[in-house]
Formats: C-alpha cells, sequence, structure tokens
C-alpha cells in the first residue's frame, strides 16, 4: 500500500514538473520568443497564458520573454560640431519599443543592453549630421523641432534592422562646452560694450544738438531782450528829454534850478565824496542862495599889467 502511494506521489510530482514546464504566462507589458534549440518557433505577443514542449533542458524547448512596452534611453554629454567650427554639449533621449521580436533576436540576441549599445553609436552618429548641417544658433531656436524630426527620421532605418521602431527623439540639452562659453561670453562682452559706446555717442550727439539749440536760443533771446531794452530805453530817453524840454521852455529858471538841486543829491549823497571847490564857483550858485535866485560868482580880480622897464639912454 505505502509502495503504491509513493508510486502515486511520484507520478503526480513528474506531472505537475511537466505541466508546469510546458506553460507560461505573458503579460500585457511582455511579449514571448519560444525557441526550439535555439530556433524561432512562435512569437506570442498577446497576453495569456500558454503551453509548449515540456522539455527546457539542453535548450530542447525556451521562451525568452522580452518587453513590449515603449522604453526611454539616455544619452548625456554628446560632444557635437556645428558647421561654423564650435561645439555644443548635448543630452538626449530615445522612445522606442520592440517591435518585431524575430529580428531583434537575430540581430542582438534579444538583449536590451546590446541594443541600445548599437542606438547610442547610431544616434551620436546622427546628431553630430544634423548638428553639423547647421549654425550656432540652430539649436537654440525655433528649428529645434524640425532638428529632432530629423534625428528621428535618420535613425528609424538603423533601429528597424534591430527589431525596433523609434517613437520620438527629444533634445534634452544644448549648452555650450566651457571653452565655447567663455569665448560666446567675451563676444557677447564685446558686443554690448560697443553698443554702450554707440548709445553714448548718440547720447552725446543729441546732448551737443539739444546745447548748441538751448545756446543759440539763449543768444536769441537775450538779443531780443537787449535790443527790445535798448528800443525802451531809447523811447524813455526821448520822452524824458521831451518832457526837460517842455520844462525849459515853460520856466527855464526853475529848470535850472531843479538840475542843481539834482547834480547836488548826486555828487553829495554818496559817503565819503571829497570835492575841491571854491565857495564862488559855478557849482554852488544856488547852494548860497536862500531865496533860489542863483547867486552869480565874483568876477576874478584883474591881474596887474607888468610894469615896463624903464628905458635910459645916453642923449647924443
Amino acid at each position: 500500500m505505502s509502495n503504491r502511494l509513493a508510486a502515486i506521489g511520484v507520478v503526480a510530482i513528474v506531472v505537475l514538473f511537466l505541466v508546469y514546464s510546458s506553460i507560461f504566462v505573458v503579460n500585457e507589458r511582455q511579449q514571448a520568443i519560444v525557441l526550439r534549440f535555439g530556433e524561432i518557433v512562435d512569437v506570442k505577443t498577446e497576453p495569456g497564458i500558454y503551453f509548449k514542449a515540456p522539455f527546457a533542458f539542453m535548450e530542447a524547448d525556451n521562451v525568452q520573454i522580452i518587453e513590449d512596452r515603449v522604453m526611454r534611453f539616455d544619452l548625456d554629454d554628446i560632444r557635437v560640431q556645428v558647421s561654423g567650427g564650435r561645439f555644443y554639449e548635448v543630452d538626449a533621449f530615445i522612445a522606442y519599443r520592440i517591435n518585431d521580436a524575430r529580428v531583434f533576436r537575430s540581430a542582438v540576441s534579444g538583449s536590451v543592453p546590446l541594443a541600445e549599445q548599437r542606438l547610442r553609436t547610431r544616434l551620436d552618429a546622427a546628431l553630430r549630421r544634423v548638428y553639423g548641417l547647421r549654425g550656432f544658433e540652430a539649436a537654440l531656436s525655433e528649428e529645434r523641432a524640425s532638428m529632432m524630426r530629423e534625428v528621428r527620421d535618420q535613425l528609424r532605418p538603423d533601429a528597424a534592422s534591430l527589431g525596433l521602431e523609434i517613437e520620438d527623439v527629444r533634445i534634452r540639452r544644448t549648452d555650450l562646452t566651457q571653452e565655447v562659453s567663455q569665448q560666446t561670453y567675451d563676444r557677447m562682452k564685446a558686443e554690448r560694450l560697443a553698443e554702450a559706446e554707440r548709445l553714448r555717442a548718440r547720447g552725446n550727439e543729441a546732448a551737443q544738438r539739444i546745447r548748441a539749440r538751448a545756446d543759440r536760443e539763449v543768444v536769441e533771446i537775450v538779443a531780443e531782450a537787449r535790443k527790445e531794452s535798448e528800443i525802451l530805453r531809447g523811447e524813455g530817453e526821448a520822452q524824458r528829454n521831451a518832457i526837460f524840454a517842455g520844462a525849459f521852455q515853460r520856466d527855464p529858471a526853475f529848470f535850472e534850478f531843479y538840475r542843481s538841486m539834482s547834480a547836488y543829491g548826486t555828487s553829495l549823497n554818496s559817503e565819503g565824496t571829497t570835492m575841491l571847490l571854491t565857495p564862488d564857483s559855478e557849482f554852488f550858485r544856488y547852494f548860497n542862495s536862500a531865496d533860489g535866485t542863483p547867486v552869480q560868482p565874483a568876477p576874478a580880480p584883474a591881474q596887474p599889467a607888468p610894469s615896463e622897464a624903464p628905458t635910459t639912454g645916453t642923449a647924443q
């Protein structure tokens, strides 16, 4: 009885082992390559439970599970040269998926790292070609999107030979190398300094024009003011002289008296004025009069004529 139970147990274990060895599961993110003696006999791309021959030893029947989703492969610090001779450091990534499991198994033995290694070489070459056909500013302009599409289109034939489909190529970063950054900074600094000098020169030129115009307007205004002042002064002098003439014609004596008083006020008003005049001079002819009548200065005494020397002679 015990031997029968042992035999049943062994048979059950063998059956379970055969069933387990002949079943494999493929989920929605995977696809399976069924190999028999190293040759592909089938590819399962739909999720589910599948069966195979239950003999995995000596590679009789084997299943290789590969990805069936979009994968990302990043490349960093790729040094590329543009048409002007300068260098960029570029970071990019590829979004790809395995669309032909048979070709993928034949080309890279179903190895994702080996496939990405080959993609790295091809992406590096494609980036160099695309950047090399363009100038320094293209990668920093709106042309960048077309550059990414061009790199993607160049990669697709090479990727198809590996059983891969390129979904997208993106350039994450485009920076200048250290030496080019310094050169660019120096060039931009020189350009800004030159622009500042141009603006300063234009400002000085405008300031000189404004200053010259202002000086000219000042001269014109001052000249016009002087002209008007001279005209007004002349008109005032004319009216003053006319008034004086009218006053002189009406009362010459009063006019003479007024002129003398004005002369006294002008001459004697200032402090420290020293005048050397005789009291009976013409200037003080109204000064010594109580009633305002002019005092005529006394005539100067006549000087005696020099006497003639006596003439002596001898009578003959």
